[in-house]
């Protein structure tokens, strides 16, 4: 499981919210046998999904986060929930391309630069909140900033990072937001830029056995961080037979009946899990009954 650590400044102008994730994309890389590049690119937005949807405050609320980039990797979809448990899926799990200018694994040539990163909020409301912003740079970090900046209004902060070994396990993944209040002043964003500038990369220093409680204090030192709370977010699937039924019926009742007519079994598999569900004609035929005539 993930540890998740969220402090605030004492004054209450700033707070930030660190993520050890290497449980969580570990079973990415096992799940959807991403290679190293996927690993890093997918495990970054999965990341900043658990620390965004961890900050949800509904109990049945989510957040799903979609990037089009336009690169070999495809579409990348994380879903988190208010506890910051996340899953996530990307079309093409295996990239291979040639390490970037500065030697690391290359997520933006993976992803792409060229599309849009979207934000959607389930907050038990008739409509869901959608957030687009164009791509900044697909390193993702930054495109998380920015949609902070365009869509929220809110100073942000945002570090993910994804070390991969060269049998492809998962060394160490994580990453932090850090967010102005409204009455932030300007000592306070001094402060925080400057601490920010001085730290090593977040993927470094959980490999070295930093703590998240530890970076949450460097993220706010001068600031007399207190703690504000603790979570354990995992990798967790919601995936039923029952949503799958639901899944199928959405599809219509003439589509369904053509396909209980052609007489062979029907598998439907999950995304986000690879777990398989297989209907009967039969099956298919009872759905069909339910399902909307159009």
């Amino acid at each position: 499981m993930g540890e998740l650590y969220r402090a605030i400044s004492a004054d209450g102008s700033a707070f930030a919210a660190v993520l050890d994730a290497k449980d969580i994309v570990s079973e990415i890389e096992k799940l959807h046998k991403t290679s190293a590049v996927v690993t890093a690119g997918l495990g970054r937005l999965t990341i900043a999904a658990s620390l965004m949807g961890y900050m949800l405050k509904g109990e049945e609320d989510s957040l799903t986060l979609r990037l089009d980039g336009g690169g070999p990797a495809g579409q990348l979809v994380a879903v988190a929930d208010s506890r910051g448990n996340v899953k996530s899926y990307v079309t093409n799990p295996v990239v291979e391309i040639p390490l970037n200018s500065k030697g690391k694994l290359d997520v933006s040539g993976a992803v792409g630069k060229d599309g849009t990163l979207s934000v959607v909020k389930d907050l038990g409301l008739r409509e869901p909140y959608v957030g687009v912003i164009p791509l900044v740079s697909g390193e993702i970090a930054e495109d998380v900033a920015d949609y902070y900046a365009v869509s929220e209004q809110i100073p942000t902060v945002c570090a993910l990072g994804v070390l991969v070994n060269p049998d492809l396990s998962v060394k160490s993944a994580g990453g932090f937001l850090v967010q102005l209040l409204p009455f932030a002043d300007e000592k306070c964003i001094d402060i925080i830029e400057k601490n920010v500038s001085s730290m090593r990369p977040v993927s470094a220093l959980l490999d070295e056995g930093v703590t998240p409680k530890e970076i949450a204090d460097m993220l706010l030192n001068g600031l007399e961080p207190n703690e504000l709370d603790t979570a354990s977010p995992v990798y967790k699937c919601d995936c039923s037979r029952e949503r799958t039924e639901k899944v199928l019926i959405s599809i219509g009742q003439k589509e369904l009946r053509a396909i209980a007519d052609e007489g062979k079994d029907t598998e439907v598999k999950c995304h986000f899990c690879g777990k398989n569900y297989v209907f009967t004609p039969q099956e298919i035929a009872r759905l069909a009954e339910g399902a909307s005539e159009e």
